[in-house]
């Protein structure tokens, strides 16, 4: 598994898909209405670390310390 938002996106959207899918009964799709919720749930918690992150690398570029910091959920390693 890959852990950049990048791959978040694409796990959303495959999510998104899954809830479209015309061949579930009520249950199955009960079932993953309760999968979306959770998978939504810790969605937002992984975007909010990423914002924080994003924010703390613009104040460390701010004063010239951006170069020290790695921002692999972003898919941005500095060197």
């Amino acid at each position: 598994m890959k852990n950049t938002l990048s791959d978040l996106n694409n796990y959303l959207f495959e999510q998104l898909e899954r809830l479209q899918d015309d061949s579930l009964d009520e249950s199955g799709l009960d079932k993953e209405i309760q999968r979306s919720e959770a998978v939504q749930k810790v969605a937002k918690t992984i975007i909010d670390n990423g914002q924080l992150a994003l924010q703390a690398k613009k104040h460390l570029d701010e004063y010239g310390q951006g170069d020290k910091v790695e921002l692999p959920m972003l898919g941005v390693i500095s060197k």
